[in-house]
């Protein structure tokens, strides 16, 4: 995970013949203490990457045989406060539109009782963005821990129709949590690393071994410069996909749908010498911006031939170089940030929409005074509606009134206390 970690110093977790025990043998070869010893390969063995805002709008993959993505939602530091990843929803679109699959996780810290877990879930579970039956993990690796307020957690994402995880070190696990109960109900997402040199493959045996083990996060510099690296031990990482394919998820999210409609789109192509980005988007109709938004290139000045790149289909490169640029809030709501000589009306002629349309979403009452900087919905109707609270309201009386419940009051309004609530205040519904 990239959450302001604190390295920690990596001991051998098993000896390799305990290895041998939990995942089926493959011929190969992996490296270790100099000596050259058989490699442990998963029963599934897809390998994929996790991502929060380090990795940027669109994410960074290793490389072009990765399957999946695990993206972070946010979180929080103090069991109280949420915060949004700006990054997340983009990554979700972002994996789709590359044919991968795409999975969820909350940073984790200092929850240590039921209710602070219950208002964090009623934070992050509607703005999940990555098909229902999809991982979201809890990323338990710092701060004050409850195996209970966990397993609480854990809980209510499967209710919500999601795959629960749980991540962390296994002796900062064992050390905090009851990790035996944890993981009879559920399976663990563990990092060991056996050094932080680049490295490829899974060292299995530095394999953290323990009982329901799903992903082993092997190492964090899966490419130079850093990237956490994964491998699926069991399929987990096909839930909340039709036979694990990425097209084809259980559920359609705004995110996963701009994704599949990138994908469709889109194809193929495989770098060859003497190519590069600006040439490559010419040919195929799009920006140099859109074409490393959509292909994760974490340097645009660096491709080499054998590389594989999705670019636009033919005709369709305005359209990629549209959405592969358009920022998702964690909602799912599409938004465009004002730049210096933009206007509304040139705004909405560009997202195929109308200036009234845009003024009524944002709430601008004067359509000529837009501002650099300011960011603008470009999506989701005028269907919010305001309430004014009077005299004697209460949040389950209003949310009773209105058809709703007041928890979604609560996480729709950022409330932080439901039975704090004044006379004049507006919420939204």
């Amino acid at each position: 995970m990239k959450h302001k970690r604190l390295k920690q110093s990596k001991q051998l977790a098993v000896a390799l013949a305990a290895a041998f025990l939990l995942v089926p043998v493959a011929t190969g070869m992996v490296e270790l203490n100099d000596q050259q010893l058989p490699v442990v390969q998963a029963a599934k063995g897809d390998h994929g990457v996790d991502w929060s805002k380090y990795q940027g709008a669109n994410g960074i993959w290793g490389y072009s045989d990765d399957k999946f993505a695990i993206a972070q939602i946010g979180g929080t530091t103090d069991g109280y406060n949420c915060y949004d990843q700006w990054t997340y929803s983009t990554q979700v679109s972002g994996a789709i539109a590359q044919g991968k699959r795409a999975h969820t996780y909350i940073w984790w810290q200092n929850v240590t009782t039921n209710w602070q877990a219950d208002q964090a879930l009623n934070y992050f579970l509607p703005r999940v963005q990555t098909p229902k039956g999809s991982i979201v993990a809890l990323d338990v690796e710092s701060g004050n821990q409850n195996t209970q307020a966990i397993q609480h957690a854990c809980d209510r994402i499967q209710q919500a129709g999601y795959t629960p995880m749980v991540y962390g070190y296994k002796n900062y696990l064992l050390n905090h949590v009851d990790l035996s109960y944890l993981s009879n109900h559920e399976q663990l997402w563990l990092g060991e690393y056996p050094d932080y040199n680049v490295r490829r493959q899974p060292n299995f045996g530095y394999f953290p071994s323990f009982n329901n083990v799903g992903i082993f996060q092997f190492t964090s510099t899966y490419i130079a410069g850093g990237l956490d690296g994964d491998v699926d031990l069991t399929g987990i990482t096909d839930n909340g996909y039709k036979n694990g394919n990425p097209q084809e998820p259980k559920s359609q999210t705004p995110a996963v749908q701009q994704g599949k409609q990138i994908h469709q789109v889109t194809h193929n192509y495989t770098v060859k010498s003497g190519d590069n980005l600006s040439a490559i988007a010419s040919r195929y109709g799009m920006t140099v911006n859109a074409l490393v938004a959509l292909n994760g290139i974490q340097n645009a000045n660096l491709i080499y031939p054998g590389q594989v790149l999705r670019v636009a289909d033919s005709g369709s490169g305005s359209t990629v170089t549209k959405k592969a640029t358009t920022p998702i809030t964690s909602t799912g709501t599409q938004v465009y940030t004002v730049r210096y000589g933009d206007t509304l009306s040139g705004i909405a002629s560009r997202y195929g929409t109308s200036t009234s349309t845009l003024a009524s979403i944002n709430g601008i009452s004067n359509p000529n005074w837009i501002y650099p900087g300011q960011v603008l919905k470009l999506s989701g109707g005028s269907s919010t509606r305001v309430y004014t609270v009077r005299s004697g309201d209460t949040l389950s009386g209003i949310a009773s009134r209105l058809g709703t419940s007041w928890t979604a009051l609560k996480v729709k309004n950022g409330l932080a206390n439901a039975n704090l609530i004044y006379p004049g205040q507006t919420l939204y519904y």
